[in-house]
């Protein structure tokens, strides 16, 4: 199979070759190609909840739910993403990792585009603001013991835990995850920054989503968003969406965390994608706005994202200044470093597995145009 288009790193026509699910040869085209889509590394989702209706954290959550977000996200160019599970309670957890491994045990299809689990919650805060859209009722203080459990249950495939290490007995618990070759993310928060340091100490590497799930309101030059900024250790995940995150702020993040150590994801949620209008999420109530993004409703408070990385990547060009070649990377081959995938994951070159994505995309432009994902070399959208 043969795939033609101009890349985006360099801005040349290429073919690219694929045999046995990944690229065996690159090679320049003749510069009279015209009219080519842009091709690129298929993207990769650190942070997904859900999409259109279905979610990882659903008490009804079954295996068409999963296949429904591999589906949905491959229109937006997305070839891998770690499945999120929030806030549950205990038999829940163990019930949805149950049928996530199940289904990825069924199908190498659904494993190569499922290669880890990320739990969120509930080992996090319980005060309104570093809350964010978690349901209180579900939230506790972290349990080793638990996190074994679900790594049994998961097969050994959780591979992020976000906590806020302020609840008690986190730094001990994030020494003994992290023993376990599981990345510990700080998120939904409100610890001091001595915690922030204690926690990074401790093995902590990722921020959750930083600058969201937070106090509206913070001291202004000694707060936990400026520790994790300024912790070289820490990578650090963000929503560029224009909802989560202001253009200023993006732009701010982007210079004081570096491009190798910041990664676009989406925080996509069970209404993302859905009309205007008002769903039951759990115990919530979740409106879908006009303008596509989600909110708790009547409150005020975001309650996960509704857009993808298609539409991330061309805002975080928008609000920063960057091009496609320098912004490919933090939703490609940066999250592939975070969770230690192959070497060559996330990578245009020979030996790489054929994840691409080909879209259209014009400076300015509010999205990319996605024309086809592959996903080893197999088209899926």
């Amino acid at each position: 199979m043969k795939v033609k288009g101009i890349s985006v790193y360099n801005g040349k026509p290429i073919e690219v070759k694929i045999r046995g699910g990944f690229i065996e040869n690159i090679n320049l085209l003749p510069g009279s190609e015209h009219n080519l889509p842009y091709v690129s590394p298929g993207f990769f989702d650190l942070q997904v909840n859900g999409y259109k209706g279905n979610d990882y954290s659903l008490e009804d959550f079954s295996e068409e739910h999963l296949r429904n977000i591999i589906t949905n996200l491959a229109a937006s160019g997305t070839t891998q993403h770690i499945p999120t599970i929030v806030s549950s309670p205990p038999e829940r957890i163990l019930k949805n990792l149950e049928i996530i491994l199940k289904a990825i045990n069924s199908s190498t299809d659904i494993m190569e585009a499922i290669p880890g689990i990320h739990i969120e919650g509930p080992f996090i805060s319980p005060e309104e603001g570093p809350r964010g859209c978690h349901d209180p009722s579900f939230i506790r203080d972290p349990d080793f013991e638990e996190f074994r459990q679900w790594q049994e249950v998961a097969e050994g495939r959780i591979v992020m835990v976000t906590i806020a290490p302020e609840r008690e007995g986190s730094i001990d618990f994030i020494k003994k995850v992290t023993r376990t070759g599981v990345k510990i993310a700080i998120g939904h928060t409100g610890a001091t920054p001595e915690i922030i340091k204690e926690a990074i100490e401790a093995g902590a590497q990722f921020s959750t989503h930083l600058g969201n799930g937070s106090y509206p309101i913070l001291p202004k030059v000694s707060n936990y968003i400026w520790e994790q900024l300024a912790a070289d250790e820490l990578f650090a995940g963000i929503i560029c969406d224009g909802f989560h995150l202001p253009a200023s702020t993006v732009k701010v993040f982007a210079r004081a965390k570096g491009l190798k150590k910041l990664i676009l994801t989406s925080d996509v949620a069970f209404a993302g994608g859905l009309d205007p209008g008002i769903y039951k999420w759990g115990n919530m109530e979740v409106e879908v706005f006009k303008d596509g993004h989600l909110g708790l409703a009547g409150s005020g408070i975001l309650a996960g994202a509704g857009h993808l990385l298609d539409w991330d990547i061309a805002h975080f060009i928008r609000f920063t200044g960057n091009n496609l070649a320098n912004t490919i990377p933090l939703c490609t081959i940066n999250p592939a470093k975070v969770i230690e995938m192959p070497h060559n994951y996330g990578k245009l070159e020979v030996g790489a597995p054929a994840n691409l994505t080909l879209f259209h995309y014009q400076t300015g432009d509010d999205s990319l145009q996605i024309v086809h994902t592959l996903c080893k070399g197999s088209v899926i959208f």
